[in-house]
């Protein structure tokens, strides 16, 4: 499993609530993009439009060399591909408030297939933004007590 891009501003700024895994549509010139690690997570989520699941605000930057060469497609809506049973879960957890679907890394398989791994999640609060950050510090300060580096 090749990690192509990475979401880590969504572990700071939501509370991971469960994942899975899905399809993503691509266009060639678009997998020799991510197959470079020219894609880019921040800021995208993910809908459900018509029964369907689009991955949104997802920019991966035009191939170099291809023959047609758009920017305003670098940020198109992307179908991903998931079972209907997995989306009726999504579609009950989305009606939930204050629950969103965000990317979290886009990879390829051992298929060479590229996935898109997708967490439900809720926003966090400042003060549990700073609440958690503290006891990431205690938890570090304790392990350093632990191994005797006080």
């Amino acid at each position: 499993m090749k990690i192509v891009a990475q979401n880590k501003k969504a572990f700071h700024d939501y509370e991971i609530l469960d994942r899975f895994e899905a399809g993503i549509v691509l266009t060639g010139d678009e997998v020799k993009s991510v197959r470079g690690s020219k894609v880019s997570l921040i800021g995208s989520f993910a809908t459900i439009k018509k029964g369907e699941l689009y991955l949104n605000n997802c920019h991966i930057t035009p191939y170099d060399k291809a023959y047609m060469k758009s920017e305003e497609d670098a940020t198109r809506h992307r179908k991903l591909l998931v079972h209907r049973r997995e989306l009726n879960k999504l579609i009950g957890d989305m009606s939930t408030k204050g629950v969103t679907i965000v990317p979290l890394k886009i990879y390829f398989n051992k298929k060479g297939v590229a996935k898109v791994e997708l967490g439900i999640a809720k926003h966090k609060k400042a003060a549990g933004k700073k609440q958690h950050l503290r006891e990431k510090d205690i938890r570090r300060e304790t392990e350093r007590e632990v191994k005797g580096r006080w």
